[in-house]
C-alpha cells in the first residue's frame, strides 16, 4: 500500500479556494492508500508570529479538516510540532544542503516579492518540508505544479544524504494533482486571503450573503444579453450547481431578461446548501472540545513511531548514535 503525506498550513479561515484546491483532493486520498496528514504549524511561523493567533488557526484548521471529511480512523492526522524529530532531521539535512539549491527556490523569491521578511525560516523552508516528507518514508507526495520544485529539492537532499552517509532515506515520488480551475475571488482576481476577496466555507449566513451580493459586475441592463465567460458569478456557480442548473444560468446569461442580482441570489443559495452538511458536522465537533485534541494526540503517537524508526537509522548513519 502506498503511503501519502500532505501538510496543510494554518493561516486563517478556510475559503472555497483552499477547499477545492487542496482540502478536498487531500481528503479523497485517504481511501487510496496509507495517508499521513499534518497541520504545518512550524511552517506557519514564517507568516503568523502571534502565539494566540497561531493556536487558534491550528485548532480551527483541525476542525475544518475533520468537518470536510478527514477520517482519523483511515488517516494519521497530527500537528507537525508534536513530532520532535521534525526539527532534528531538518537540522541534519541542513548540514548537507547546498546554498545554491535554496537560492534557486521560486517560492522564497515569490514570498519576498509579496513583502514577507527575508528570514532564515523562509529561506530554509524547503529543508523543513524535506524533513516532513522523508521522516515518514512517504512513497507519494501530492503536489500542484507550483510546488513541484520543493519536492525536487526533497529528492535532491535525500540523494545527497544517501551518497554521503549510506542508503537510509527513501526517495518519494510526486503525484501531480489534476489541475482545478483557479477559483476566482469576489473581485475577479484569484481568491486569496491577501486580496481580501474570499468566500469562507464556515462563515455566517449573513456575512456570506453580503459578500456574494457584493461581487463586482458590469453595468449591463437586466434585459440585455450577458457574457458568462469571465463572469465571477458564473464561474463560482459552476463549482456548486448541478450541470442542468449551470446550463440554465448560462442560457439566461446569453438570452438576457435576468439581472445580476438574481444570479447572485441563486449563487448564494446553492453555495449555502452545498456546504450545509459540513457546517453541521463542524458544529457537532466544536461542541466536544476534547475531541479534536484527542484525535491529534492519537495521530501524533502513531506518527512518532514511524518518525523514530527513521531517526534511529539517521542518527546512526551520521554518527550521533551507535548502530
Amino acid at each position: 500500500m502506498l503511503r501519502y503525506i500532505t501538510g496543510l498550513q494554518p493561516s486563517g479561515a478556510l475559503h472555497i479556494g483552499n477547499y477545492f484546491g487542496a482540502v478536498r483532493p487531500a481528503v479523497e486520498l485517504q481511501d487510496r492508500g496509507e495517508a499521513f496528514y499534518f497541520i504545518a504549524n512550524y511552517h506557519a511561523l514564517t507568516s503568523t508570529q502571534h502565539g494566540p493567533t497561531l493556536r487558534e488557526y491550528t485548532h480551527n484548521l483541525a476542525l475544518d479538516l475533520l468537518a470536510c471529511g478527514l477520517d482519523p480512523a483511515k488517516a494519521c492526522f497530527f500537528r507537525q510540532s508534536d513530532i520532535p524529530a521534525v526539527p532534528e532531521l531538518a537540522w541534519i539535512l541542513s548540514t548537507i544542503t547546498p546554498m545554491g539549491l535554496l537560492e534557486r527556490a521560486h517560492s522564497y523569491k515569490d514570498k519576498i516579492a509579496r513583502g514577507l521578511p527575508a528570514s532564515h525560516g523562509l529561506f530554509a523552508y524547503p529543508v523543513l518540508m524535506a524533513a516532513d516528507i522523508l521522516l515518514y518514508r512517504a512513497d507519494v507526495v501530492p503536489v500542484g505544479k507550483d510546488q513541484k520544485q520543493h519536492l525536487e529539492i526533497t529528492r535532491d537532499l535525500a540523494i545527497k544524504f544517501n551518497e554521503t552517509f549510506g542508503d537510509v532515506l527513501q526517495l518519494p515520488e510526486p503525484y501531480i494533482r489534476d489541475e482545478v480551475a483557479t477559483v476566482p475571488g469576489l473581485d475577479g482576481q484569484k481568491m486569496s486571503k491577501s486580496y481580501g476577496n474570499t468566500l469562507e466555507v464556515f462563515g455566517t449566513e449573513k456575512a456570506l450573503r453580503k459578500k456574494v451580493m457584493s461581487i463586482v459586475t458590469d453595468s449591463t441592463p437586466v434585459e440585455a444579453p450577458k457574457e458568462p465567460a469571465g463572469s465571477t458569478i458564473f464561474q463560482l456557480y459552476q463549482l456548486f450547481a448541478p450541470a442542468d442548473e449551470v446550463n440554465l444560468m448560462e442560457r439566461q446569461f446569453r438570452e438576457g431578461g435576468v439581472g445580476y442580482g438574481e444570479f447572485k441570489k441563486r449563487l448564494f443559495e446553492t453555495f449555502w446548501e452545498t456546504f450545509r452538511p459540513l457546517r453541521e458536522r463542524r458544529a457537532r465537533l466544536q461542541a466536544d472540545p476534547g475531541y479534536v485534541e484527542s484525535v491529534l494526540a492519537d495521530g501524533a503517537a502513531r506518527a512518532r513511531i514511524v518518525a523514530e524508526e527513521t531517526m534511529r537509522k539517521v542518527r546512526a548513519a551520521v554518527g550521533l548514535a551507535d548502530p
